[in-house]
């Protein structure tokens, strides 16, 4: 005879839901007056033209990413530029209706 354990409300309620709660801010890195140091000397030791950007990017200094949910799919791909596209016509039709009212008085 075996004998099956039967997971609790409680247990299948914490694996189905996530922790909703994000910070509001993200947490500010701190560097060490050493490293920053170290960095200023590597700076300014970049004498020829474009050797100061080639440290930035082998630092990873130029990648910059902006935060939250990257889309995955096509179609979300899709959606997230079609909003912004959404968004900066609907501000454009509120200056030409903004102008539309300004002429008409």
């Amino acid at each position: 005879m075996t004998t099956e354990i039967l997971p609790t409300r409680s247990t299948l309620e914490a694996f189905a839901r996530p922790d909703p709660e994000v910070l509001a801010r993200p947490k500010r890195r701190r560097f060490t007056a050493e490293y920053r140091m170290s960095i200023v000397c590597e700076a300014d030791a970049c004498a020829r033209k474009g050797e100061l950007g080639a440290l930035l990017r082998d630092r990873g200094g130029l990648d910059v990413e902006k935060r939250g949910r990257k889309p995955t799919s096509q179609a979300e791909t899709k959606l997230v530029r079609l909003r912004k596209e959404n968004a900066k016509l609907t501000k454009e039709l509120a200056a030409t209706r903004m102008v539309v009212d300004v002429q008409k008085n």
